[in-house]
């Protein structure tokens, strides 16, 4: 759990470290703006006034000293923060999830030392009714690149696939159609994948790119013996392998379909099924939310034990008035039985940018919400990782850490 100080004035004080309590940030102490001259231990950040009077050289060397980042409020001159070496400043009024995400996008782009974690395909799936899979499975590779994991990411949505045109690559490229063809023959390994694939240089570090079938009537390709043998390939070229599947599985299609013949959401089914972490994400609108609520419990009856964490994306006020998130909590909790949610804001500017260029969002809008949003979600995926981060915390670490590690553990990863 990240420690910091609050130092602005009251009430607001009093109100944001209620807010950050609710994002599993511990409000070490309450200041008052003047009264800064030591940084309290236990302290890793302090959330100051972006005024001159407030960063003065004092506070910016007692805070070097001690090793505490700086997060300005307010529309200071976005000089005076380069000068001192600071980020740029939130609005005054920013909410605690916001202050949440600004504090966790401050990562360290270092490669880190290679961790007891294993390699892992990680499959991004989500209802009917573009909840944003394609999106989160491009970023998340870039935030695991940027961990120092080598990363690759395959496309196996074999109803509309995204990944080629949202990078900006060909999609008469072989991908994974032909990584599935050479698998079948038994002649699929790491050195074949690496010609295969597509390097993608990102601001988070390179990502290996296997993109998908350029018309969807050439599913019959990418057949479940196929594309299990792929993956499992991937899983040995690759630390983390990001597979972007297609929102219909039909667990139950063995009832409806020839067993000797192709089933037509076999990809799917076959990611999920390889896969020892799924992402399920939803949309968070009333349609994306009911949607959610009835595929999870076939998915759960499709991949058990397999660990999942759920996503809410979009998440605005507009299809769901006051209290978005509040709402979504209740309604999973109440027909899914779903506790643990992690929500990504809506960044429709972001988004926009990243469509126009095809680029990661990383690359065209560095300081996006959504981007800040899915690096802590990231952070969630390495358990070591936050358990050491979160060893001071009475509380031992989010829910979503506590059951993602418990998950994992379960399944011996």
């Amino acid at each position: 759990m990240t420690g910091v100080v609050v130092a602005i004035p009251q009430p607001r004080a009093g109100e944001l470290a209620a807010e950050l309590a609710l994002e599993d940030i511990d409000v070490v102490a309450i200041l008052s703006p003047t009264a800064v001259i030591e940084v309290p231990p236990g302290a890793e950040a302090i959330i100051v006034p972006a005024t001159r009077a407030v960063l003065s050289a004092e506070l910016i060397s007692a805070c070097d000293r001690a090793g505490v980042r700086i997060l300005a409020l307010g529309g200071a001159d976005s000089r005076l923060l380069g000068r001192l070496g600071l980020s740029e400043a939130l609005r005054p009024e920013a909410a605690g999830w916001e202050i949440a995400a600004a504090l966790a996008s401050e990562t360290d782009t270092v490669p880190r030392p290679q961790s007891v974690l294993p390699h892992r395909v990680i499959a991004v799936w989500g209802p009917h009714g573009a909840p944003g899979r394609s999106t989160l499975a491009i970023q998340l590779a870039v935030e695991l690149s940027r961990r120092g994991r080598r990363t690759a990411l395959v496309d196996t949505d074999t109803v509309a696939p995204a990944l080629a045109l949202l990078l900006g690559l060909s999609d008469d490229a072989p991908g994974v159609a032909a990584a599935c063809r050479r698998a079948e023959r038994g002649a699929l390994d790491s050195a074949e994948l690496t010609r295969l694939a597509t390097t993608v240089a990102t601001g988070g570090g390179d990502i290996e790119v296997l993109p998908g079938i350029n018309r969807p009537s050439r599913w019959p390709e990418l057949s479940s013996i196929r594309l299990r043998a792929t993956l499992g390939a991937c899983r040995e070229w690759s630390e983390e392998t990001i597979v972007d599947v297609a929102a219909a599985f039909d667990a139950d299609e063995e009832v409806t379909y020839d067993l000797a013949g192709p089933r037509r959401h076999a990809a799917t089914t076959a990611s999920l099924n390889e896969a020892d972490l799924i992402i399920a994400v939803a949309s968070a609108d009333p349609l994306g939310i009911s949607r959610f609520v009835r595929e999870h419990a076939e998915l759960r009856r499709l991949t058990a034990p397999t660990p999942v964490v759920v996503v809410v994306n979009q998440v605005r006020p507009g299809p769901l008035g006051i209290d978005a998130r509040g709402q979504v909590r209740r309604t999973l909790e109440r027909f899914a039985g779903i506790t643990d949610v992690v929500f990504l804001p809506f960044d429709q500017r972001a988004a926009d940018a990243a469509l126009l260029h095809a680029r990661p969002m990383t690359d065209v809008a560095p300081r996006s919400s959504f981007l800040a949003a899915v690096r802590r979600l990231a952070s969630t995926l390495f358990p070591a990782d936050a358990a050491s981060a979160t060893a001071d915390s009475s509380r031992g670490s989010s829910p979503v850490v506590r059951r993602l590690r418990s998950a994992l553990g379960a399944r011996g990863v």
